[in-house]
């Protein structure tokens, strides 16, 4: 699974998700790709879950992208711990997703594999997706 191979010693607070996304807003490496229509966490074992299900569809043809990183440790304490103490340990890594990011490319198939993949790996995230396509140089939504 994906997450930092060092990080520095303080566990970080939690990061907003509300408004849109700044970067990656279109396809930079294949011609099909997904993008979220909203804002929220999406943790390493759903990235990983994407991926093996977009690679299963496509039975390892063609390329795939992955444009998130988990950078951010979600801490939880355990269960029944009264308060204070510091903040809890590690539970889980996610990444940030703004509304209109890019997050999966696939190139070197067909529009219905690549659809169909996409679609599949939507049903792993956490956050509403669209399929895009590049179309001479600009985004196409469908």
């Amino acid at each position: 699974m994906l997450m930092p191979k060092r990080t520095k010693y303080r566990k970080p607070h939690r990061l907003t998700y509300e408004g849109k996304a700044k970067g990656n807003l279109t396809l930079n490496n294949g011609e099909y790709g997904l993008q979220a229509k909203e804002g929220g966490y999406v943790t390493a074992r759903q990235i990983e879950a994407a991926r093996i299900a977009m690679t299963r569809y496509m039975k390892r043809g063609g390329d795939v992208w992955i444009n998130i990183f988990p950078h951010l440790a979600r801490t939880m304490k355990p269960l029944e711990t009264r308060q204070g103490k510091g903040k809890g340990d590690v539970k889980e890594w996610a990444a940030v997703v703004k509304e209109g990011k890019i997050m999966f490319e696939i190139g070197g198939v067909s529009e219905d594999i690549a659809r169909e993949a996409l679609r599949l790996a939507s049903h792993k995230l956490s956050v509403k997706t669209k399929f895009v396509k590049k179309e001479s140089g600009e985004v196409h939504e469908s």
